[in-house]
């Protein structure tokens, strides 16, 4: 399993990023300081607008700041050129999103081996890696169905197990449960408690329920752009 080699995992430093719309400047970050450890579990809530978006792109290396200082481990993301952040992404971040993002003519399968086919790995590799990842996930069963044979539940296990393929240090997940049943919900929850606790993972998750947080060893709220620290409970 990697890790990086130093502690902590992800750091913001006097972060501040603002947007133009029409003549006018929106502040959304100001002097943001934010440190995430190697192996935490991390829920971030907030309202609305309030920069929850803007903050996973910008720990995804997709958004830059418009000063401070982000780092992940070794790398400066915040000085990184994009080809720089195109192979850290590749090399340490899986990212997981509400609506799955599959694609319908494709299996399981082959949905989950997308990540790999830009690595140096021949076809018989990346079906182990597949295999294994379609195992984590509780579908060994289900990797010639297609998305349109499946339930939601399904499809974001799908959805996890691709961004977990190429063995990333790093989850994001925007709002993972957030179109599913309470039932699958929980099971995707536990899912991903489970890759923290047993794989060493370090998750990163938006959401929007209190219930979905619960299962975080940290929770955070985002209000006005200030990260304050919310009510910490580990699910039972």
């Amino acid at each position: 399993m990697k890790h990086f080699s130093i502690a902590p995992l992800i750091s913001l430093t006097d972060v501040c990023k603002s947007y133009r719309a029409g003549r006018s400047e929106i502040a959304i970050f100001q002097d943001l300081t934010l440190s995430i450890d190697a192996g935490e579990f991390v829920a971030i809530m907030g309202p609305s607008g309030s920069g929850k978006s803007t903050l996973l792109n910008m720990l995804s290396g997709i958004d830059r700041p418009d000063s401070g200082r982000i780092r992940a481990g070794e790398t400066d993301l915040s000085l990184a050129t994009e080809r720089e952040l195109t192979r850290w992404r590749a090399e340490h971040l899986g990212l997981v999103f509400q609506f799955y993002n599959l694609l319908p003519n494709l299996t399981a399968a082959q949905n989950i081996e997308l990540p790999l086919l830009k690595r140096p790995l021949g076809r018989s590799a990346r079906a182990e890696r597949v295999r294994v990842a379609l195992e984590l996930v509780g579908l060994a069963d289900r990797g010639t169905h297609r998305p349109a044979m499946m339930s939601g539940g399904q499809l974001q296990r799908v959805g996890i197990a691709r961004a977990i393929v190429t063995d990333p240090s790093v989850l994001i997940c925007d709002e993972p449960t957030g179109d599913l049943d309470r039932r699958s919900a929980t099971e995707i929850l536990e899912l991903l408690r489970f890759m923290q606790v047993s794989q060493g993972k370090t998750i990163i998750m938006v959401t929007h329920d209190p219930a979905a947080a619960a299962y975080a060893s940290r929770v955070l709220h985002l209000d006005k752009g200030e990260l304050v620290p919310a009510r910490q409970e580990m699910a039972e």
